[in-house]
């Protein structure tokens, strides 16, 4: 693992710092109310609300909203695995697929269980120096259990080249 994920998950875990990595990284995600409730090497679990800015006609979660928060799911193990890494390694979505099952009328969870997938790749790719893609698997449930929409995002993994 990483030796720097746990102060990765430090930054994470603070209020305010988190609020400001999404305002200014990701800003969508912050005022559709996207939050990491929980990170550790594992896994992940992010929640968006149903409210007025993250609804669609049809009074439930907009479509993108959901699949904003599936990817924060799996790209937050990521990043916790290129934390302050040398070699500086890029991470990019490549791929999206995702099934929708049931209306997003409250608040959904996000759980992303391929951590140690993740590390693996990013591990890989530092030892050989070649581009590694992982695709993650993020379910979405409803506060009963049910379940939303399931997430599969593909993420390419690539050692940043040192010229200048």
């Amino acid at each position: 693992m990483n030796p720097n994920a746990t102060d990765f998950i430090t930054l994470m875990k603070h209020p305010l710092k988190y609020r400001m990595f999404l305002f200014f990284k990701l800003p969508s995600a912050f005022f559709c109310g996207v939050r990491l409730r929980d990170i550790d090497a594992a896994h992940s679990r992010v929640t968006v609300p149903f409210k007025w800015f993250s609804q669609n006609p049809f009074k439930s979660t907009y479509f993108a909203c959901l699949a904003m928060a599936a990817e924060m799911s799996t790209g937050v193990l990521g990043l916790m695995q290129l934390h302050k890494r040398k070699p500086a390694v890029s991470m990019l979505v490549v791929g999206l697929e995702a099934a929708y099952f049931k209306k997003a009328v409250g608040r959904t969870s996000f759980i992303c269980e391929d951590g140690e997938l993740i590390q693996k790749m990013v591990d890989e790719t530092i030892a050989t120096g070649e581009a590694r893609s992982v695709k993650a698997k993020s379910t979405g449930r409803n506060k009963d259990g049910e379940l939303i929409a399931e997430f599969y995002i593909t993420w390419s993994f690539k050692p940043k080249s040192n010229k200048n």
